[in-house]
């Protein structure tokens, strides 16, 4: 297995949703570097659930226990480790699942190829709260980047039949959220999503939903052609974010039905320097940045652990079954994703530049 991202800015991260803690190490960040870590603490609030009908009832105080790598705020320049300790797990909401695999979940694919060597309490080291240690690298990073001009920001496109407005692709600057309980550009948007998710969560079932996130201030020449391109090592980034199934990059798919004299990004010379007039390749051309915001959008599934009987099997009997499935899970996971998809992009474009 591989717990490890990154090349110049590394991370390690290790533990399960249900082991004792879970923890980070983070290689290669500069010496003497500040660290705001309210604000950390405030990325990992957004991440956190219990705060709503449509979030999980499970509660962590996700309070970062700083073991090395840092003095007071400042960066020592030896490898950061932080550690998360796991108060409010309940593994007895899942011993049924040890033999019932949960449809959509990892439980019947950790079971072939790990058997009972793992515990996959709580969803195992296959569970969301993984992101957590994920959230904290990315918040120390996004500081980083953000005193180097680089900003980051992310909100929610879609949730089931509900939109929001898409993030201007060529404008450098970061668009405020709007004043809602939800990271959303409208607030009205933000609404329909609300009662979209409730009513998901009023009938035991999930929805999932988009994200779309916006970099600015990247300079061209970052990233490689290949297998190290930009989109590659985001796209790397992002499938490690448990419940992400597709990324697109700039018009994605919609460039399906175009035609490349409406889909390519004109250059012109603007206060002396090179820019874009349109930016359908979300700032990444030939695998490197050109210059433009780099903008792209993953796709987040419902949530497979729902309240409604599901068609299983039985591993130990080789019988069909039907499983109703307890414990406490998010009817949507879309808003908290948000958070983890901002800190995995300022983790990359960390590693990219530093």
């Amino acid at each position: 297995m591989s717990f490890t991202l990154g090349k110049n800015v590394k991370m390690t991260v290790s533990g399960a949703s249900h082991s004792e803690s879970i923890d980070v190490r983070i290689e290669g960040l500069t010496a003497g570097e500040v660290i705001d870590l309210d604000a950390v603490r405030e990325l990992l609030l957004r991440r956190q659930g219990g705060n709503a009908v449509y979030t999980t009832a499970r509660k962590e105080k996700d309070e970062p226990v700083i073991i090395s790598g840092m003095s007071g705020n400042t960066l020592t320049g030896e490898p950061l480790i932080a550690k998360f300790i796991n108060e409010n797990a309940r593994s007895g909401d899942y011993k049924k699942m040890r033999k019932i695999p949960r449809p959509s979940h990892a439980d019947y694919v950790a079971h072939v190829k790990y058997g009972d060597s793992i515990d996959m309490s709580g969803g195992g080291f296959f569970s969301g709260r993984m992101t957590l240690p994920m959230c904290f690298a990315g918040a120390v990073c996004m500081q980083i980047l953000k005193k180097r001009g680089v900003g980051i920001a992310a909100h929610i496109l879609q949730t089931g039949d509900a939109f929001d407005d898409r993030f201007d692709p060529v404008s450098q600057d970061l668009q405020p959220y709007a004043a809602h309980v939800l990271p959303v550009l409208s607030a009205e948007a933000g609404d329909k999503m609300i009662a979209c998710m409730e009513d998901a969560a009023s009938h035991g079932d999930s929805v999932g939903g988009c994200v779309e996130c916006k970099v600015t201030g990247i300079a061209a020449g970052y990233g490689d052609p290949i297998y190290d391109s930009v989109e590659s090592v985001l796209s790397f980034a992002m499938f490690g974010i448990p419940a992400i199934k597709g990324i697109e990059f700039g018009e994605g798919f919609g460039v399906c039905s175009d035609h490349g004299s409406s889909s390519n990004d004109p250059f012109r010379i603007r206060d002396g320097a090179v820019t874009c007039l349109t930016n359908n390749s979300g700032g990444i051309q030939g695998g490197i940045t050109n210059g433009m915001p780099v903008i792209f959008r993953v796709a987040v599934k419902p949530t497979p652990s729902i309240y409604k009987p599901q068609l299983s099997v039985n591993l130990e009997t080789m019988e069909d079954c039907e499983l109703v499935i307890e414990g406490r899970h998010d009817a949507c996971i879309v808003p908290r994703v948000v958070p983890c998809v901002e800190a995995m992009t300022a983790l990359v474009m960390a590693d990219l530049m530093l």
